[in-house]
């Protein structure tokens, strides 16, 4: 959890220093890119806040109401943020640069305007760099693309679009502006805007996307069936295992149903053991595992 804060944290500082610069740029300028962009790190910022709202619910304990805690609360500010950042980064993005497509102005103050582009870039290269030092400490073996589609962190996953984004379309408004000052053609710096927020549509619809499954119900890490099955062929008293279904409640926050036959002529004591022996090695070796709900039976 800590962690989690800490990376949503720095990235909140970060782009609120950004929607300053950038704000200032655009007033200067007149530029509808760094308009563009000036409103993404506002959102961005009202993002950041949502996922902070979103990690402190989701840690909130288990009551009468919510028996399974409350860890997919992560996921609903997770899925806001993204509708947030199409919204209100992206469609507005959009309608400014067909804006300023039909109706060109000339951009002023462009050296300003590309010194504090230059600055965000900086604050948000150093942001990305971070999220991503932080992306490749928890993937472990996993392809960088593969633990972006399989992770359950989606905190990290939504700090991570939003820094990938902004690096991106700070890029895109620099183009902008130096295409706009050499050619003396304002449609230039719509085209920045449009391109930025096309890319603010995309990377929230993937987001969107990856967190709307976990929501609804996304298995966990296939691993964990893999390790039910091994602990059981360990016991003795297990025959074999039907079945075992698992469901991702929250960021490190797995529960697991297991449908069992065990050896014939085990009295009700001898079962209970055998059971209460495999859910202990089962959360011995897989910490995430909250929950284990396993059934004896004599069919699938």
């Amino acid at each position: 959890m800590a962690e989690s804060i800490g990376e949503i944290v720095k990235a909140l500082v970060v782009n609120l220093a950004i929607a300053c610069g950038k704000a200032v740029a655009a007033a200067l300028s007149g530029s509808g890119a760094m308009l563009a962009e000036t409103l993404h790190s506002l959102a961005d910022c009202g993002n950041q806040v949502l996922l902070l709202v979103g990690v402190r619910s989701s840690h909130k304990p288990p009551d009468a109401r919510h028996p399974l805690g409350h860890g997919r609360a992560m996921y609903f500010y997770s899925f806001i943020v993204a509708l947030l950042l199409f919204f209100g980064g992206g469609v507005f993005s959009i309608r400014e640069g067909i804006a300023k497509l039909a109706h060109p102005e000339p951009v002023d103050s462009v050296e300003l305007a590309v010194g504090i582009v230059l600055f965000s870039l900086a604050l948000d290269g150093y942001s990305l760099a971070s999220n991503l030092r932080e992306i490749n400490r928890r993937r472990g073996a996993a392809t960088f693309w593969r633990y972006l589609r399989d992770t359950k962190d989606s905190d990290l996953i939504m700090v991570f679009g939003e820094n990938a984004a902004g690096v991106l379309g700070l890029c895109l408004a620099l183009a902008a502006l130096v295409l706009a000052r050499a050619t003396g053609n304002g449609r230039w710096d719509g085209a920045g805007s449009l391109a930025i927020g096309l890319v603010l549509v995309g990377v929230a619809t993937f987001l969107a996307r990856e967190v709307k499954s976990l929501l609804v119900g996304e298995a966990a890490d296939p691993a964990i069936c893999g390790h039910v099955a091994e602990l059981a062929a360990e016991l003795p008293d297990i025959q074999r295992v039907f079945n075992v279904i698992t469901i991702q409640q929250g960021p490190g926050e797995i529960l697991v149903a297991a449908k069992l036959e065990m050896q014939p002529g085990l009295d009700t004591a001898r079962i209970v053991a055998t059971i209460n022996e495999l859910e202990r090695r089962l959360k011995d070796r897989a910490p995430d595992v909250r929950w284990s709900f396993i059934e004896p039976d004599d069919q699938d």
